[in-house]
């Protein structure tokens, strides 16, 4: 059996990125550093990006979801138009 992987802490991960975003180098090389699995960092990466709050300005959130939202109203109207057009031209004989 192998060696089991060790456990770091959520400091040691969070300082790991900011040390990868600031270099400028790969994974490997930033792992290599601090003696971690490229995987790993590569990983924590990912999950620090997702869990990153958006820095927007919260009127433009409200805009864009307004904007979103009649979009979404308009397709929905389109595609109902649609697959009633469908259902018409499926029923006629040719």
């Amino acid at each position: 059996m192998g060696t089991p992987s060790p456990k770091y802490t959520a400091e040691f991960n969070q300082k790991a990125v900011e040390l990868y975003r600031k270099s400028g180098t790969t994974y490997a090389e930033v792992a290599r550093g601090l003696g971690c699995d490229p995987g790993s960092l590569s990983d924590w990466a990912r999950k620090a990006a997702a869990d990153a709050a958006p820095d927007g300005n919260p009127f433009q959130m409200a805009e864009d979801l307004r904007r979103l939202k009649r979009e979404n109203e308009r397709l929905r109207r389109e595609n109902e138009i649609l697959l009633k057009a469908s259902a018409f031209f499926a029923s006629r004989q040719l």
